[in-house]
């Protein structure tokens, strides 16, 4: 008998193993510190604004690596974390609010891999790598909004019930709601009628100074509710939207009765990743005044009653009515595409059953009038002022269309005037992940190392080293021949492993090492069932060749029951497990099916080639 593979099943073997190495490579080389930086809305990232970064940095003395201009955005590389801190405040004060500054570890992987396609795996925040962010929800915006929505409810059951009344406004200095009246004879009714309605809110009389009012304040026990909630409905968003981003195995967690912790391991765009986190988007449908002229207005700084003045894009004046029409709160799903009569980006935009009918009945009667899109962003910002921490609100309102309302809107409708594809794209994800209750800062943010500390990872890996040393030396020296090429097996199953990881951009953390760790041990297991079958083969007399030939063929079915068992239960922990345990699952499932490969169809063709077509009088076993 002659153990023999075909020439075409040796080639592919090899050409499996040198993709497997080929795409393991990367990983070598590491990544470096670095700040992106992209343009926020309006801006701009060309030569001009690498050559500003430059003059910046060699100013200040801060040594670089190397600029990566492309894709709209700056990749400034450098030499220490210590440095790329320093220079992230000195750029980010240097180009201002229309910039995006963010700190990154960018793959130091050379250019003609990363052209084939080479990239390094993902590591979680438990080995190496990611961005950390500290979060602070505005809990005064919260109740703010809070007020904002019983005004308007408070001035609906007034109307409803009769009761006159001369305005309803929020406190801005003092916090709740007060009704002025111009006869005091309404208070009786209307404490009355708000009473039966909204029970829960302190009620009060005050004088303004203008006549009788009445106060409402939002209690303490629900004060506490609107908080939680606006908290809660924040880590959900937040989810939604690092749902979007395609991250994996993130930390979204609650820390504090304010504040929200984000760790987006191996995530590479870190700039993208802040913006979309941190806005609060959303959008108003408003009438637009036609009767007035908005250049006027704004020349003469007086404003229509019943109306707001708003700019667009391009810095037009626009009048718009006060009465909001519909919030982005009813929008269900957002989607970017292209307008179809004019090929311009577009939102497709899809509202709840209320929402669409909401709709439908403020735009029945004003078919032929012109209606505005406008879209609100809130940003907060923390700048040192005489050495204290001041925090800044930055409230961007523009308009992003006017067009006139053709016929009776529904559930379904679409809004252009966008400027970019890409902005397309990130107001619908902010749209369909849901918009933030309550505005946050991102107060603290960095790229992290590993949470067990580097001691205790650099004892780890010695200790992975010596296992796998031991492991090596031992089957080297029972086995022999066999136990060598055992061990070529054991080498390149981890390369494979780790060249599909990195292959399909997989996070590996602690919990993936343990799966590695698993699927080795039953790598090594497939071949001492194997070498002992062929040892079993020649104690009762059968030939060298005859030996092997029955040692791979009766030990299959023995290798291929444990390794599908075991398969099984890898499926059903990711298919029932989150977060670590799914990446425990997927690492242990790459591992099995690589180790198949190499502790069966690997050794076996290393052996064919020592020892097939050979007559063989004795096996190193």
């Amino acid at each position: 008998m002659i153990n023999h593979y075909p020439w075409w099943k040796t080639a592919l073997i090899a050409l499996a193993m040198l993709l497997g190495a080929l795409y393991a490579l990367p990983n070598l080389y590491g990544e470096d510190p670095a700040i992106q930086i992209s343009p926020a809305r309006d801006a701009e990232v060309n030569a001009a604004i690498q050559k500003q970064v430059e003059a910046t940095l060699a100013g200040a003395g801060i040594a670089t690596r190397s600029y990566e201009l492309g894709g709209q955005r700056l990749l400034v590389r450098f030499n220490d974390t210590e440095d790329q801190l320093k220079a992230a405040d000195l750029v980010k004060d240097a180009l201002g609010r229309p910039y995006i500054v963010a700190l990154n570890l960018a793959p130091a992987t050379p250019g003609w891999l990363q052209d084939m396609g080479g990239l390094p795996m993902y590591l979680g925040l438990d080995l190496r790598g990611g961005v950390h962010f500290l979060m602070e929800v505005d809990m005064e915006a919260a109740i703010s909004q809070a007020e904002e929505r019983y005004v308007d409810d408070i001035r609906v059951n007034l109307r409803t019930e009769k009761v006159r009344y001369l305005s309803v406004a929020r406190d801005e200095d003092n916090g709740g709601m007060v009704v002025k009246f111009r006869d005091p004879g309404e208070l009786p009714d209307a404490e009355r009628v708000l009473g039966k309605e909204f029970g829960d809110l302190l009620m009060e009389q005050v004088d303004t100074g203008r006549g009788p009012a009445l106060r409402l304040t939002i209690g303490e026990v629900e004060a506490k509710q609107i908080r939680e909630f606006a908290l809660q409905q924040n880590i959900t968003t937040l989810r939604n939207r690092v749902n979007e981003l395609g991250v994996a195995e993130p930390v979204i967690q609650q820390q504090g009765d304010n504040r929200i912790v984000v760790q987006l391991p191996g995530v590479q765009d870190t700039a993208r990743a802040k913006d979309i986190l941190g806005a609060t988007a959303t959008l108003e449908f408003r009438m637009a005044d036609e009767k007035h002229d908005p250049v006027e207005a704004q020349q003469t700084g007086r404003v229509p009653a019943g109306t707001r003045l708003y700019q667009d894009r391009d810095g037009r004046p626009q009048l718009l009515k006060k009465q909001v029409m519909l919030t982005g709160e009813y929008i269900v799903d957002a989607a970017s595409g292209i307008e179809q009569q004019n090929g311009s980006p577009a939102v497709f935009i899809s509202l709840s059953g209320e929402g669409g009918k909401k709709f439908a009945n403020q735009t029945a009667d004003k078919i032929g009038l012109p209606m505005a899109v406008v879209f609100i962003e809130n940003k907060v910002e923390t700048k040192i002022v005489d050495g204290e921490p001041v925090k800044e609100k930055h409230v961007i309102e523009e308009v992003i269309s006017v067009a006139t309302i053709r016929d009776q809107l529904g559930k379904r409708f679409q809004i252009t005037g966008i400027d970019s594809t890409d902005e397309a794209r990130d107001l619908a994800l902010l749209l369909r992940a849901g918009s933030l209750a309550a505005p946050i800062e991102i107060i603290e943010e960095r790229t992290v190392g590993p949470s067990l500390g580097q001691d205790n990872i650099d004892q780890g890996f010695m200790s992975v080293l010596v296992g796998m040393a031991l492991v090596l030396v031992f089957m080297a020296l029972y086995y022999k021949v066999f136990g060598l090429v055992a061990n070529v097996a054991l080498i390149m199953n981890l390369v494979l492993i780790v060249a599909i990881l990195s292959m399909f951009q997989a996070t590996l953390t602690l919990p993936g090492i343990a799966g590695i760790v698993l699927t080795v041990g039953m790598a090594v297991d497939a071949n001492v069932l194997i070498y002992e079958r062929i040892r079993e083969e020649l104690r009762i007399g059968n030939s060298p060749q005859a030996a092997i030939h029955a040692g791979y063929e009766k030990a299959f079915s023995t290798i291929a029951d444990a390794n599908i068992t075991t398969l099984i239960a890898a499926i059903v922990l990711f298919s029932f497990g989150t977060g670590p345990v799914k990446g425990f699952a997927i690492t242990l499932s790459i591992g099995i099916v690589t180790s198949m490969f190499t502790a069966i169809m690997g050794t076996r063709a290393l052996v064919n080639l020592i020892y097939g077509g050979k007559r063989v009088r004795k096996l190193l076993i």
